[in-house]
Protein backbone atom coordinates (compact mmCIF):
# COMPACT_ATOMS: atom_id res chain seq x y z
CA UNK A 1 0.00 0.00 0.00
CA UNK A 2 1.41 3.40 -1.03
CA UNK A 3 1.06 6.46 1.21
CA UNK A 4 3.02 9.25 2.85
CA UNK A 5 2.22 10.63 6.27
CA UNK A 6 3.62 13.76 7.91
CA UNK A 7 2.91 14.08 11.62
CA UNK A 8 2.39 17.38 13.40
CA UNK A 9 5.91 17.11 14.88
CA UNK A 10 7.30 16.70 11.32
CA UNK A 11 8.19 13.03 11.60
CA UNK A 12 7.43 11.46 8.22
CA UNK A 13 6.56 7.95 7.11
CA UNK A 14 6.55 6.71 3.52
CA UNK A 15 5.30 3.43 2.11
CA UNK A 16 5.77 2.88 -1.61
CA UNK A 17 5.95 0.18 -4.22
CA UNK A 18 8.47 0.81 -6.96
CA UNK A 19 10.36 -0.98 -9.71
CA UNK A 20 12.14 2.06 -11.11
CA UNK A 21 15.44 3.79 -10.47
CA UNK A 22 15.32 7.10 -8.62
CA UNK A 23 18.06 9.64 -9.31
CA UNK A 24 20.18 11.66 -6.90
CA UNK A 25 18.39 12.60 -3.70
CA UNK A 26 19.29 14.04 -0.31
CA UNK A 27 18.19 12.68 3.02
CA UNK A 28 16.56 15.68 4.68
CA UNK A 29 16.43 13.94 8.06
CA UNK A 30 17.86 10.94 9.87
CA UNK A 31 15.96 7.98 8.42
CA UNK A 32 15.47 4.23 8.71
CA UNK A 33 15.02 2.39 5.38
CA UNK A 34 13.30 -1.01 5.11
CA UNK A 35 11.97 -3.26 2.36
CA UNK A 36 9.25 -5.86 2.81
CA UNK A 37 9.42 -7.51 -0.61
CA UNK A 38 12.22 -7.71 -3.16
CA UNK A 39 15.40 -5.73 -2.59
CA UNK A 40 16.53 -2.16 -3.05
CA UNK A 41 20.02 -0.86 -3.80
CA UNK A 42 21.32 2.41 -2.42
CA UNK A 43 24.28 4.08 -4.10
CA UNK A 44 26.09 6.37 -1.66
CA UNK A 45 29.18 7.77 -3.31
CA UNK A 46 31.15 4.75 -4.50
CA UNK A 47 29.36 2.37 -2.15
CA UNK A 48 26.53 0.09 -3.29
CA UNK A 49 24.35 -1.22 -0.46
CA UNK A 50 21.47 -3.64 -1.05
CA UNK A 51 18.79 -4.16 1.58
CA UNK A 52 16.43 -7.11 1.76
CA UNK A 53 13.52 -7.96 4.09
CA UNK A 54 16.00 -9.24 6.69
CA UNK A 55 18.10 -6.06 6.81
CA UNK A 56 17.75 -2.29 6.98
CA UNK A 57 19.80 0.82 6.32
CA UNK A 58 20.10 4.17 8.07
CA UNK A 59 20.84 7.46 6.36
CA UNK A 60 22.09 10.52 8.21
CA UNK A 61 20.74 13.96 7.54
CA UNK A 62 22.24 15.45 4.40
CA UNK A 63 23.42 12.20 2.82
CA UNK A 64 23.30 12.16 -0.98
CA UNK A 65 22.15 8.89 -2.52
CA UNK A 66 20.29 7.25 -5.38
CA UNK A 67 18.18 4.09 -5.35
CA UNK A 68 17.53 1.26 -7.75
CA UNK A 69 15.82 -2.11 -7.63
CA UNK A 70 17.13 -5.52 -8.63
CA UNK A 71 14.11 -7.72 -8.21
CA UNK A 72 11.73 -9.71 -10.37
CA UNK A 73 8.85 -8.49 -8.19
CA UNK A 74 7.86 -4.93 -7.22
CA UNK A 75 9.81 -3.66 -4.24
CA UNK A 76 7.73 -2.58 -1.27
CA UNK A 77 9.76 -0.09 0.77
CA UNK A 78 9.03 1.58 4.08
CA UNK A 79 10.87 4.69 5.29
CA UNK A 80 10.76 6.59 8.56
CA UNK A 81 12.21 10.12 8.63
CA UNK A 82 12.77 11.55 12.09
CA UNK A 83 12.44 15.28 12.63
CA UNK A 84 15.71 16.70 13.95
CA UNK A 85 14.15 17.99 17.17
CA UNK A 86 12.42 14.66 17.84
CA UNK A 87 15.77 12.91 17.35
CA UNK A 88 17.66 15.34 19.58
CA UNK A 89 15.04 14.98 22.32
CA UNK A 90 15.43 11.23 22.12
CA UNK A 91 19.23 11.48 22.34
CA UNK A 92 18.83 13.52 25.50
CA UNK A 93 16.52 10.85 26.92
CA UNK A 94 18.88 8.06 25.89
CA UNK A 95 21.94 9.82 27.29
CA UNK A 96 20.36 9.91 30.73
CA UNK A 97 19.00 6.35 30.66
CA UNK A 98 21.65 4.32 28.86
CA UNK A 99 25.31 4.83 29.73
CA UNK A 100 26.37 2.52 26.92
CA UNK A 101 26.18 5.50 24.58
CA UNK A 102 28.14 7.80 26.88
CA UNK A 103 31.84 8.08 27.49
CA UNK A 104 33.24 6.51 30.62
CA UNK A 105 32.97 9.51 32.93
CA UNK A 106 29.25 9.77 32.27
CA UNK A 107 29.29 13.16 30.55
CA UNK A 108 27.45 13.88 27.33
CA UNK A 109 29.28 13.51 24.07
CA UNK A 110 28.70 14.50 20.46
CA UNK A 111 30.20 11.22 19.29
CA UNK A 112 26.83 9.91 18.09
CA UNK A 113 25.64 12.87 16.07
CA UNK A 114 26.41 10.83 12.93
CA UNK A 115 25.63 7.13 12.91
CA UNK A 116 27.29 4.50 10.76
CA UNK A 117 25.46 4.36 7.42
CA UNK A 118 25.71 0.63 7.00
CA UNK A 119 23.45 -2.43 6.78
CA UNK A 120 21.93 -3.63 10.03
CA UNK A 121 20.01 -6.85 10.79
CA UNK A 122 16.23 -6.47 10.75
CA UNK A 123 14.90 -8.87 13.36
CA UNK A 124 13.77 -9.09 16.97
CA UNK A 125 12.14 -6.07 18.59
CA UNK A 126 12.86 -3.78 15.64
CA UNK A 127 11.05 -6.09 13.22
CA UNK A 128 8.15 -6.59 15.62
CA UNK A 129 7.73 -2.84 16.16
CA UNK A 130 8.04 -1.80 12.50
CA UNK A 131 5.68 -4.51 11.28
CA UNK A 132 3.06 -3.44 13.80
CA UNK A 133 3.48 0.21 12.86
CA UNK A 134 3.07 -0.58 9.18
CA UNK A 135 0.04 -2.75 9.83
CA UNK A 136 -1.52 0.04 11.90
CA UNK A 137 -1.00 2.57 9.10
CA UNK A 138 -2.06 0.15 6.36
CA UNK A 139 -5.37 -0.20 8.18
CA UNK A 140 -5.92 3.55 7.90
CA UNK A 141 -5.43 4.38 11.59
CA UNK A 142 -4.29 7.94 12.45
CA UNK A 143 -3.74 8.26 16.21
CA UNK A 144 -0.57 10.39 16.23
CA UNK A 145 0.10 9.74 19.91
CA UNK A 146 0.31 6.01 19.24
CA UNK A 147 2.28 6.47 16.01
CA UNK A 148 4.87 8.57 17.82
CA UNK A 149 5.14 5.91 20.50
CA UNK A 150 5.96 3.42 17.74
CA UNK A 151 8.59 5.84 16.39
CA UNK A 152 10.06 6.31 19.85
CA UNK A 153 10.43 2.56 20.17
CA UNK A 154 12.00 2.39 16.70
CA UNK A 155 14.74 4.67 17.99
CA UNK A 156 15.14 2.60 21.15
CA UNK A 157 15.49 -0.50 18.97
CA UNK A 158 17.96 1.17 16.63
CA UNK A 159 20.18 2.52 19.42
CA UNK A 160 20.28 -0.99 20.92
CA UNK A 161 21.21 -2.47 17.54
CA UNK A 162 23.84 0.24 17.09
CA UNK A 163 25.30 -0.72 20.43
CA UNK A 164 25.49 -4.39 19.40
CA UNK A 165 26.62 -3.91 15.80
CA UNK A 166 29.07 -1.02 16.21
CA UNK A 167 30.17 -0.37 19.78
CA UNK A 168 30.42 -3.95 21.02
CA UNK A 169 31.97 -5.23 17.80
CA UNK A 170 34.57 -2.46 17.91
CA UNK A 171 35.43 -3.47 21.46
CA UNK A 172 36.16 -7.03 20.29
CA UNK A 173 39.03 -5.82 18.12
CA UNK A 174 42.48 -6.32 19.60
CA UNK A 175 43.75 -2.78 19.33
CA UNK A 176 44.58 -0.43 22.18
CA UNK A 177 43.57 2.79 20.46
CA UNK A 178 39.81 3.43 20.30
CA UNK A 179 40.08 5.42 17.08
CA UNK A 180 41.91 2.49 15.47
CA UNK A 181 39.14 0.15 16.54
CA UNK A 182 36.48 2.39 15.01
CA UNK A 183 38.42 2.78 11.76
CA UNK A 184 39.06 -0.97 11.40
CA UNK A 185 35.37 -1.70 12.08
CA UNK A 186 34.42 0.86 9.44
CA UNK A 187 36.54 -1.05 6.93
CA UNK A 188 35.12 -4.38 8.10
CA UNK A 189 31.64 -2.98 7.55
CA UNK A 190 32.65 -2.26 3.96
CA UNK A 191 33.42 -5.97 3.65
CA UNK A 192 30.13 -6.88 5.33
CA UNK A 193 28.19 -4.57 2.99
CA UNK A 194 29.92 -6.13 -0.01
CA UNK A 195 28.88 -9.60 1.14
CA UNK A 196 25.29 -8.44 1.72
CA UNK A 197 25.10 -6.87 -1.74
CA UNK A 198 26.99 -9.50 -3.77
CA UNK A 199 26.28 -12.72 -1.88
CA UNK A 200 25.08 -14.44 -5.07
CA UNK A 201 28.33 -13.71 -6.93
CA UNK A 202 31.68 -15.48 -6.92
CA UNK A 203 33.45 -13.54 -4.16
CA UNK A 204 37.20 -13.91 -3.72
CA UNK A 205 39.05 -13.23 -0.51
CA UNK A 206 41.47 -10.99 -2.35
CA UNK A 207 38.62 -8.95 -3.87
CA UNK A 208 36.91 -8.63 -0.49
CA UNK A 209 40.13 -7.47 1.17
CA UNK A 210 40.76 -4.93 -1.57
CA UNK A 211 37.21 -3.58 -1.26
CA UNK A 212 37.66 -3.12 2.51
CA UNK A 213 41.15 -1.56 2.20
CA UNK A 214 42.73 -4.30 4.31
CA UNK A 215 45.31 -6.97 3.62
CA UNK A 216 43.99 -10.53 3.33
CA UNK A 217 45.56 -11.60 6.63
CA UNK A 218 44.34 -8.46 8.39
CA UNK A 219 40.83 -9.00 7.05
CA UNK A 220 40.74 -12.64 8.14
CA UNK A 221 41.97 -11.86 11.65
CA UNK A 222 39.85 -8.81 12.39
CA UNK A 223 36.66 -10.02 10.66
CA UNK A 224 36.61 -13.09 12.92
CA UNK A 225 37.22 -10.91 15.98
CA UNK A 226 34.34 -8.53 15.17
CA UNK A 227 31.69 -10.89 13.78
CA UNK A 228 32.71 -14.20 15.43
CA UNK A 229 32.66 -15.76 11.96
CA UNK A 230 35.13 -15.99 9.12
CA UNK A 231 34.14 -14.19 5.90
CA UNK A 232 33.29 -17.56 4.32
CA UNK A 233 31.13 -18.59 7.30
CA UNK A 234 29.40 -15.20 7.24
CA UNK A 235 28.72 -15.54 3.50
CA UNK A 236 27.37 -19.08 3.92
CA UNK A 237 24.96 -18.00 6.68
CA UNK A 238 23.87 -15.02 4.60
CA UNK A 239 23.14 -17.23 1.60
CA UNK A 240 21.10 -19.56 3.77
CA UNK A 241 19.06 -16.59 5.08
CA UNK A 242 18.43 -15.46 1.50
CA UNK A 243 17.33 -19.01 0.68
CA UNK A 244 14.81 -18.83 3.51
CA UNK A 245 13.34 -15.65 2.03
CA UNK A 246 13.06 -17.20 -1.44
CA UNK A 247 11.54 -20.43 -0.13
CA UNK A 248 9.03 -18.47 1.91
CA UNK A 249 8.04 -15.84 -0.64
CA UNK A 250 8.47 -17.42 -4.09
CA UNK A 251 7.68 -20.64 -5.93
CA UNK A 252 11.12 -21.07 -7.48
CA UNK A 253 12.20 -24.73 -7.66
CA UNK A 254 14.91 -25.71 -5.18
CA UNK A 255 17.55 -25.90 -7.92
CA UNK A 256 16.68 -22.36 -9.02
CA UNK A 257 16.94 -21.12 -5.43
CA UNK A 258 20.39 -22.70 -5.25
CA UNK A 259 21.49 -20.74 -8.33
CA UNK A 260 19.94 -17.49 -7.13
CA UNK A 261 21.83 -17.50 -3.82
CA UNK A 262 25.19 -18.37 -5.38
CA UNK A 263 25.56 -22.02 -4.39
CA UNK A 264 26.98 -24.35 -7.01
CA UNK A 265 25.85 -27.72 -5.67
CA UNK A 266 22.19 -28.45 -4.74
CA UNK A 267 23.12 -31.42 -2.53
CA UNK A 268 25.63 -29.32 -0.60
CA UNK A 269 23.02 -26.58 -0.14
CA UNK A 270 20.40 -29.03 1.14
CA UNK A 271 22.88 -30.53 3.60
CA UNK A 272 23.95 -27.13 4.91
CA UNK A 273 20.35 -25.87 5.14
CA UNK A 274 19.30 -28.94 7.14
CA UNK A 275 22.32 -28.69 9.42
CA UNK A 276 21.65 -25.02 10.12
CA UNK A 277 17.84 -25.01 10.41
CA UNK A 278 17.17 -28.65 11.38
CA UNK A 279 14.77 -29.06 8.45
CA UNK A 280 15.13 -29.67 4.72
CA UNK A 281 14.42 -26.78 2.31
CA UNK A 282 11.31 -28.56 0.99
CA UNK A 283 9.84 -29.10 4.46
CA UNK A 284 10.69 -25.52 5.39
CA UNK A 285 8.76 -24.25 2.35
CA UNK A 286 5.80 -26.48 3.15
CA UNK A 287 5.64 -25.23 6.74
CA UNK A 288 6.26 -21.53 5.96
Amino acid sequence: MDYSKTLRNNNKIYSRTSSQRQGQQYSSDFSLRFVFTGNERYDIGRRHLSIYPDSFLILNRGTQYSTDTDSSIPVQSFTINFDQQFLEDFKEYWAFTDNRLLNKNGSKTKQYQEFDETIYPFNGDMMYNVYHLKQYLDNGMHDELLINEYLHHCLINYFSIYNEEILKKAEKLNFLNQNTKIEILRRLNLAKEYLYSNYNQNITLEGLAEHSCLSVNHLLRTFKQAFSLTPHQFLTQLRLKRAQLLLRSTTYPINEVVNLIGFECPSSFIRLFKTHYKVTPLKYRQSA
